[in-house]
């Protein structure tokens, strides 16, 4: 709920708003000077990637890919329609992608969706749960599915799915954790926590070790970097509040 205060979306608007609306002429020119700044920082495509390359743990080969018993997917990648009644993919659905890729490559034996809804409100979100039945249906024996359905957060991930492993599978030692890019420096300080000790495999990635900026990047205003911002600021305070309540 708080993060609606952290975004550069709010923190423009909010700017523009005083610059407009302020009495204080010395304070509507800085306000102005602010709004100015936040929209050229927060949509410029190469800091976002220079920032975002710094913090993303990057990506890995199907060939350099080890084999492992369990590829546990964190959720946070679908929302449910609940006219149709089915999952529509989001942003991070590179997540289960990869994850049937790496399973159908002999890479893991078996695929664990952790996670319910991260929602505060019930959506018809049970995101473990609805993706293990549409991965059956797609000839997926169900032997080699499992989920974890309590979880509400990387936190719980972690935790939660410990005790799934440890009550049905106690023999698996080799787990690959497979969740976005950005998100996998606060996934694997969760997961390692817990004594759930697991490799990275990194999805829908935004940069990769080696530059290659165009000359429009450099200058062109880009809407998305400033959405991706939202991703970023996010992980960072996510990491700093976990470190701060013992989560990691």
């Amino acid at each position: 709920m708080l993060l609606i205060f952290t975004t550069p979306y709010t923190w423009f608007i909010t700017s523009v708003f005083c610059a407009f609306f302020l009495k204080n002429e010395k304070w509507k020119k800085r306000f102005k000077y602010i709004a100015v700044f936040v929209f050229f920082f927060f949509s410029n495509t190469v800091i976002l990637a220079e920032l975002m390359r710094k913090w993303e743990v990057h990506g890995t080969r199907f060939e350099n890919t080890k084999i492992y018993d369990v590829g546990i997917v964190l959720g946070g990648m679908s929302e449910y329609n609940s006219d149709l009644d089915v999952l529509s993919i989001t942003g991070h659905g590179d997540r289960i992608w990869q994850a049937i890729t790496l399973y159908k490559k002999g890479k893991i034996k078996k695929i664990l969706i952790s996670g319910d809804s991260g929602y505060i409100t019930d959506r018809g979100l049970h995101e473990a749960k609805q993706f293990k039945k549409v991965l059956v249906e797609w000839g997926i024996p169900a032997n080699d599915l499992l989920v974890e359905e309590k979880s509400k957060n990387t936190h719980e991930n972690a935790v939660e799915t410990q005790k799934v492993l440890n009550r049905s599978y106690p023999h698996f030692t080799k787990f690959l954790l497979i969740t976005s890019g950005s998100h996998m420096r606060r996934s694997l300080a969760c997961f390692n926590k817990v004594g759930l000790k697991c490799d990275s495999f990194s999805t829908d990635l935004i940069t990769g070790p080696h530059r290659n900026y165009f000359w429009d990047q450099y200058f062109i205003p880009n809407q998305d970097a400033m959405g991706q911002w939202n991703k970023l600021i996010k992980e960072w305070i996510g990491y700093f509040v976990y470190d701060l309540v013992g989560y990691i």
